[in-house]
Parts: structure tokens; sequence; C-alpha cells
């Protein structure tokens, strides 16, 4: 699909299965093409694995001209443009790696027409070599856009701030009627704001997508003697890649030896390694010659492996935006990961160590709230994507059932009195101290400090001796992570009423406290069928032979995605393979038929008949285990008892109702969710935009449970499937 001057644009949809295999477009990417083709410039925010890369690929494939993509890494660049190659598309880079010759042919080629993509790192691209030989490619063959890739290193605000990135605002200067669009994972508001100035956009739209990973599962489990045992548990469990982030280098050279000997195949990446080393360490990890990468912060960013299964910290990490970014590398695929920090107080002094070491005094004061915004998220009973989205200024109302904390929730106590006498005592402290300050007011402290401020004067002074310093602190982060009050993010970390707080105090809203219990347990997963599973593993292995072949990650022949979609539906001719997602044209033709001989191969080994045909967005192939629930529910059994009967939690045996009835089973729902409230489900389902739940329970209000919401979602999308087919 060759586009020239006169033709007229393809379908976008069309477009994207031809030059990606995909059916259809994710999250906002379909309205941010079509707002840069329509050449305005734009900051995209959109959470690891969302799929920023393609807001900007694709364009450059439907518009004249070459795409000029500004990415910090190395590895970065390599990775991307393996997997357009792969893809059948022009696609280079340039960078230090490439000697004289090489970089020479490549830009003979793009200024040829021949490539649509350059991949470029900011040092070159301004550079007073560079310069001119981007002007000239602008008046040759011209240029469709500029994307600047991780631009949160462009704002000092950002958590990987690169001061090169500031120079970028010469492009618009240079180009001013180039298109460009920003795209970073993370941002809070402060530094969207300064991408936008920096980057001088001209009145740029931003896209901001939700910052939830629907399909990670987080936890907080204290470092103990039995962490390394448990992790070790972790790492062999893991269907896939995995990654472990270690505070300091000794730690990763320490940590990653361990394993060695307990033969996992494991190996460390840290800046203290050659470049040869580390960046033979890394090719390793990413092509699956080994599973697990033990490393420091300094690996990760715009690493492109989909399939990583798990991250665990082993360490506490710095910062709530860098712990995001981290534990975002995991379930790039859209598939379920699991995310694990390893909780102890001997790292909080490290960290305050090298918190130390920084030179400015306000810099200190800002790692210092950081810090402390990390250890409330380790130890707060509250959902952990509550806090996590919070930090990012996105509202989410708990209960997202994809963490420790909602998997196994801690008793909920009303601490409404409680409540007003912390806000209260805020207040007459006229808003201008911190969560510590407050708790020595309520509990009677006579410091030096609160004598000289005569805050022992205070008619709160010594109302909260009934509580010990660390209730009070749970109320307090409780408070904040309900909006209930604000806290300044300065370094100066000052409690602030808004009108939720008000509301509080003149007994309008009611506070409810989840109280702290031990940890306990893991997350849950749904059984595959036994055949899927041996298919799976047969693919992987498929997958591996033609990547090393090429020299090629595994994942750039085909995701996991991809692969776990041949292994249930069990495609075995090429019409039937075209229809899974991710099978575009290009690799239909490079791969369909070898991946069919190989499915046909296992079928006709194990007996397996041939699968009923599918179309795209099917819903799943009805396995084993759910047809073992489905038998003892349709006996009789209630939800909880066949949990008890198949040792599986009561939510699992939910998943597998709802799977059931996504597959188009009949199941009488009205043993688990009454008519009535069936009714009104579907009232909101019929009105509603989205259909996720967070969304939906957010319209029902808490007295309706997510699995009532989710077997009733999925009758409803059956029955909208079935028309249309219709």
């Amino acid at each position: 699909m060759t586009i020239a001057a006169s033709t007229p644009l393809p379908s976008l949809e069309s477009a994207l299965k031809h030059f990606f295999g995909y059916d259809q477009f994710r999250l906002q990417q379909r309205e941010i093409i079509e707002h840069f083709l329509n050449r305005q410039d734009s900051l995209v925010v959109m959470p690891t694995g969302g799929g920023k890369s393609l807001c900007y690929q694709l364009p450059s494939l439907l518009r004249l001209g070459v795409m000029v993509v500004v990415s910090p890494l190395i590895a970065l660049m390599q990775d991307q443009v393996d997997a357009l190659q792969n893809n059948g598309i022009a696609a280079t880079f340039l960078n230090s790696s490439l000697d004289f010759d090489a970089v020479r042919s490549r830009q003979q080629s793009l200024l040829s027409g021949e490539t649509k993509l350059l991949y470029v790192a900011p040092e070159r691209l301004l550079s007073e070599n560079f310069w001119p030989f981007l002007s000239r490619l602008n008046q040759q063959v011209g240029l469709s856009g500029f994307a600047i890739d991780e631009a949160h290193c462009v704002s000092e605000w950002g958590h990987d701030f690169r001061p090169e990135y500031r120079q970028l605002h010469r492009l618009r200067a240079a180009f001013p009627d180039v298109p460009m669009m920003a795209l970073t994972a993370t941002a809070t508001t402060r530094v969207r704001e300064d991408i936008c100035a920096q980057l001088s956009l001209q009145a740029p739209r931003v896209f901001l997508a939700s910052f939830n990973r629907h399909n990670l599962y987080y936890e907080v489990l204290p470092k103990d003697r039995h962490s390394y045992a448990h992790l070790v548990r972790q790492i062999k469990a893991a269907s896939g890649a995995v990654i472990v982030y270690c505070i300091s280098r000794k730690r990763v050279d320490e940590l990653a030896g361990r394993l060695q000997q307990e033969g996992i195949a494991a190996l460390p990446y840290h800046a203290g390694l050659s470049d040869e080393t580390r960046s033979g360490n890394q090719s390793r990890f990413i092509r699956d010659d080994v599973q697990v990468i033990v490393a420091t912060i300094a690996f990760g960013m715009g690493i492109n492996k989909p399939d990583v299964r798990l991250v665990a910290h082993y360490d506490l990490p710095r910062t709530l935006e860098s712990y995001y970014q981290e534990s975002g590398r995991a379930g790039r695929d859209g598939e379920p990961a699991h995310c694990t920090v390893y909780f102890s107080y001997g790292d909080v002094s490290l960290i305050n160590y090298i918190i130390e070491q920084k030179p400015d005094e306000q810099e200190q004061n800002i790692a210092r709230q950081q810090l402390r915004q990390v250890l409330d998220y380790a130890e707060s009973p509250v959902c952990r994507r509550q806090i996590q989205l919070g930090y990012f200024g996105e509202a989410f109302p708990g209960q997202c059932d994809r963490c420790d904390n909602c998997r196994h929730p801690k008793p909920v106590e009303d601490w409404t009195v409680e409540a007003q006498k912390f806000l209260s005592c805020v207040a007459r402290c006229r808003e201008r101290f911190g969560m510590v300050h407050v708790i020595d007011v309520l509990r009677g402290s006579q410091k030096k400090r609160i004598v000289e401020l005569r805050h022992d004067e205070l008619s709160t002074h010594g109302i909260g001796k009934d509580r010990s310093a660390e209730e009070w602190k749970l109320l307090g982060r409780s408070l904040l992570h309900q909006g209930l009050v604000d806290e300044t993010t300065d370094g100066y970390p000052v409690l602030q009423l808004n009108a939720a707080s008000w509301q509080v105090l003149r007994k309008q809203l009611t506070v409810q406290i989840a109280v702290p219990e031990q940890l306990q347990g893991t997350a849950a997963t749904d059984a595959v069928s036994d055949e899927a599973a041996t298919l799976l593993k047969r693919l992987r292995s498929l997958r591996k032979r033609l990547a090393d072949r090429q020299g090629v990650p595994p994942y750039i022949v085909f995701t996991e995605s991809t692969l776990r979609q041949m292994a249930q539906r069990m495609p075995r001719s090429l019409s039937k393979i075209s229809r899974i997602s991710g099978v575009g044209s290009r690799k239909l033709d490079q791969y369909g038929q070898v991946f069919v001989d190989e499915i046909n191969a296992f079928c006709e080994e194990n007996g397996v008949g041939a699968q009923p045909e599918s179309v795209p967005g099917a819903p799943p192939v009805v396995n084993n285990t759910r047809a073992l629930t489905l038998q003892l529910y349709e006996a009789g059994h209630s939800v909880e008892e066949i949990a008890r009967l198949r040792s599986l939690r009561p939510t699992t045996i939910i998943g597998h109702l709802a799977a059931l009835i996504e597959a188009g089973t009949a199941v009488d729902l009205s043993p688990v969710v009454s008519a009535d409230r069936q009714t009104t489900i579907r009232q909101v389902l019929q009105q509603a935009e989205s259909f996720h739940l967070s969304d939906l329970r957010d319209r029902l209000g808490e007295d309706y449970s997510y699995d009532e919401i989710r077997l009733v979602r999925g009758v409803f999308q059956w029955e909208q499937r079935s028309q249309s087919a219709s």
C-alpha cells in the first residue's frame, strides 16, 4: 500500500490492518491520528503499552515526506525500526552506532523518498552537521511531521529531565508549518504545561488517556528473610520475562548471582558495566535468551518488550512517578502481569542518604516529599490504583479487584468524628503546616515549636490523645487519597482544606477508613485448557527459532497476545490465521504458513479436532475449566460452593461464568443477580459511553458489586453482538 500524491487516503482501519495487522484502534489512537493528519500539534499522554508509537507511525505512511522521530535511546531506536521493517515498513535510524558509509547510505534512502520514518537522538538532530541535512530533506521530499518521544525529558519537573531536550524548540522556529506530536507515558499537570511551553507547540490539543493499566496486578510485600525465596517462586511461576529492580549496582550483582545459582537464567544491568556488556545483556533479555534482567533504574526507558509478566522492585522505588513507569514495563501486550514491591524500612535510610548527596536544598526537599509519597503507597490499606492515579490527578473510586488491598480488603471503620477533629485542626493551624505538626497538636504535644506558635492554646490541642500517632497518620493519608484534604507539592507539604473537607466538617459526608491487617495472597489467574497451554509452548519455540534466524527479538515475529489467540483458536488455514489480531498482510506472507503447519501438526498428534470458525473480536472459546464450573453451577451449587469444591477464589468462578456468557453460553443469572438489579444495570448499560467496570459502578453506586455488573454486562454485550450479526 503505497500512498501517492494523487491517491485518496485509505480508511484508517484498512491501513491499520494492512500495515500492522490489527482490526481496531485502541484508546484514543484514531482521534490522535486524525488530528495529526490535519497538521495540528498535539501532546499525547498515554500509559506504557497503550499504543503511543502507532499514533505517529501510521500517519507517516499516509502522508508524503519523512516523519522524524526524536528518541533518547539507541536501544529504543533499534527496537522500533526492527519491528517496523518486519512489518514491511521503510524505517531507519541515525545514531553513533553507525559508521560513515552506513550514515551516507541511509541519508540517500531518505532523500530519494524510499524511507518514510527516521529515528534520531536529540543530540544528533540539533548538531551543526545534521541541521543542513534536515533542511535539505524538507526541501527535497518534505517532512510529514516531528514526533518527540519520551517528551517528559523536556521538563525539569519530569522524572527523567534531559537538558538537550530543552533545545528542541528550535524545530518549531525552523519548520513552523510541520506538525509536531509530543508523547509520554507519564506527566503531571505541571509537566504537561512545561512540555507544551518548552517545545513551542502551537495551540496543541492534549490527549490525556487514563493512566489505569487494567491488566496489571499491584501488591506490596514485606521484605524479610522469606522474601528471596518468594521472589524465586514468583520468577519460576512467571510465564514470560521478568524485570527485577534494585537500588544499587552492588545489589544488582549480588541478586543476579544468587538467581544464577538457583538455575535461573538471569543477567545484571547497571551503569557500572561496560557499554558492550550492558548492551549484550539487554539484547539477550529482549531476544528471550534469558528470562530475567536484574537492573538499576538505568534500565528500562523505551524498552519495547511486550511480554514482561513480572516486574519486582526488590528495593523501594524512589518516586511514585518512576514506579509507575518501571512497573508499567509489565504487560505491554495487554496480557495479565504482576507488579510487586518488597518493602523494608532499611531501604528508606539508603534513599535518604542518596537524597542528602543532592547539592540543592530545594531538590532535597522535593525528593523527601516524593519518598514520603512512596512510603504512603507502600503502607496504605487503600486501593493501590487509587493512590497511583490520584498522583496524576485522575480520580478513581477504588475497588479495582487487581491489587492486594482490594483482593484482601482490611476491615473498614467509620472515622467521621476523627476526620472532623483532624480537619478542624488543619483549619485552626490556618492551613500553614504539614501532617506531623497537625498530629502533634491533636495529641497535645508540648514541643518547643508548638508552644512558641501558641498552638498549645488552640481548641484542638490534645483532642486526639485517644489515638496513636500512627492512627492519625493513617487517617491523614486516607483523607488525601479520598480527596478530602489537599497537600502542596513544592517540597514543603502543607495541608489545605478543599470543598470536600468542609462537607465532612458540616456532617454532609462520612469518612470510612480501611484498617491495615497483615498483607496476604497473590493474584488469582484464570486457567487455559491443557491443549492450548501445550500448543502455546510450541508456538513460542517456533517463534524463537524464526527470530534467532533473523537476528531479531521474538516479539518482532508475533507478540505474546497474538500467540495466545493462536493457541486458543487453533486456526488451521491461512484464511483463519489472517483473522488473528496482530497478523497483517506482510506477516501472513512471511510467517502464516509455518505457524499453520505447526498448529496442524500439533492437532494431528494430539487428536484435537478443528476449532469452529472465528471472526475478529469473537468471544473466547469455552475451555475445560470453565465447562466444569458451568456443570457445577447448573447443578445448583452457589459461586462460593463451587470455589470451595475447586480450591479457587469466588472471583475466579465469576470470571468463568462471565467468559461463558461472552462465548454465547446461556447462563441463568438469577441465583447471583436478582431480576430487579439486572434491570437497573441494563438501564445504565444502555446509556453508558464506557463499559469499563469502574465507570459503570461509579454510575450505579457502591450498592452494586463488580461481579454483578460484570455478569450482566456480559449478557448485554452478547445480545448486542448477536443483533449486529443478524
